[in-house]
């Protein structure tokens, strides 16, 4: 039995990937206002755009919301078989659905005041996205994902609750996962397969972000492979620590094919473009994962500390990404600088209201499931 294997363990590489992948949506939302493109849904900056900020987002875009889906799938299957399906469900509605209908309305309006802002700062209008301010929110905006994660989690738990009842031989399902994982290459050709399957079926080679509340089946299927995925390894994660072998080799296969992908679309042609996106996303899922296992697989109170403030700093980011390019609209400094201070100020707001606004109030007992004792209350800091 590795350590992986034993009862109560904490997966501290997982959580710490997990938090990165939260915490690179202010990154990725970070850079919106200065890609180029057509202003649809996103004000754009007139006089500062870079292709290199497209890159970013790009390559953000391909691998973070797998990796996050099949980390949640992940910790859902451990809550499952560790405390049952009822404490299972709970803890999820409590961590997902509660936070996603309350942020929503909370931010809905700051959200389109931020882009009112920001394309009157700009001069533009948006050809894909009303600013008329309502009650009730016609969008899920970047809380999507919980949307999506809501979704494939109950579907998730109604599947392997009816597998717990029925006489089903799960013993040769996790073996054959065990193969299969076993030969990491092959695992990636297989998975790569079934994701380009799905997206054939959706016509789009990239990664969903269905803001509609209408689910889309497409979507639903793209996530739920992922998040399948992840539960099974948490039922094979003896299989975690053999992943640290390949895991920076598989990151640099997965940028240089990614990059090939983004400069020579056009020349490849869609399919070859959509095999090689499929065969990038799982390059990045089992890299990212080996990689964190290799070096962030020990408890750091730094990494700790992050890991429970990415939550709250994802929620609230959004208006701040929004509003603050508005703010420099007429200042005359290259798109790759205005995109740092976006991020910098943005990162800076959000961290700061976690520590005294959050993290030792209720509201960090809500989000996190846990209430850390204040400086004052303590007499120490938690960072």
């Amino acid at each position: 039995m590795n350590d992986y294997q034993k009862p109560g363990v904490r997966f501290h590489a997982l959580d710490a990937l997990r938090a990165t992948m939260m915490l690179l949506g202010l990154v990725l939302h970070s850079a919106e206002s200065y890609n180029m493109g057509e202003d649809d849904i996103w004000p754009r900056d007139p006089h500062a755009t870079d292709i290199m900020l497209n890159y970013l987002n790009t390559l953000i875009h391909v691998f973070r919301m797998p990796i996050f889906f099949l980390v949640a799938g992940f910790f859902a299957a451990m809550l499952f078989y560790q405390r049952g399906p009822g404490a299972m469900i709970d803890n999820r509605f409590k961590r997902i659905v509660i936070p996603f209908v309350l942020f929503l309305l909370i931010l809905h309006p700051f959200i389109l005041l931020a882009i009112r802002f920001t394309t009157s700062a700009f001069n533009t209008s948006l050809s894909s996205f009303s600013t008329e301010l309502t009650i009730l929110p016609g969008q899920t905006y970047h809380l999507w994902f919980l949307y999506y994660l809501a979704l494939v989690t109950g579907f998730s738990f109604l599947l392997a609750s009816a597998i717990r009842k029925l006489k089903f031989n799960k013993a040769s399902v996790d073996r054959a996962f065990q193969r299969l994982f076993g030969k990491q290459a092959l695992a990636i050709l297989i998975l790569s397969l079934f994701l380009f399957i799905i997206m054939l079926y959706r016509w789009d080679y990239g990664v969903p972000t269905p803001l509609s509340f209408t689910p889309k089946v497409g979507a639903f299927a793209h996530f739920l492979l992922f998040y399948l995925v992840g539960w099974m390894l948490y039922r094979s994660r003896q299989l975690i620590p053999g992943m640290k072998r390949w895991g920076v080799a598989y990151l640099i296969l997965g940028l240089i094919a990614f990059t090939v992908t983004f400069r020579y679309d056009a020349v490849i042609g869609d399919v070859a473009v959509g095999v090689l996106r499929a065969v990038v996303t799982w390059l990045f899922v089992i890299g990212f994962i080996g990689t964190f296992v290799s070096y962030a697989d020990n408890y750091s109170q730094r990494s700790r500390y992050l890991s429970d403030a990415s939550y709250w700093m994802y929620l609230i980011h959004l208006p701040l990404t929004l509003f603050v390019p508005g703010l420099m609209a007429g200042f005359a400094l290259p798109a790759v600088v205005k995109f740092l201070i976006t991020l910098m100020v943005t990162f800076a707001i959000c961290l700061v209201s976690y520590h005294f606004l959050v993290r030792s109030t209720f509201v960090g007992q809500f989000l996190n499931g846990r209430k850390y004792i204040s400086k004052n209350q303590l007499g120490t800091s938690e960072l």
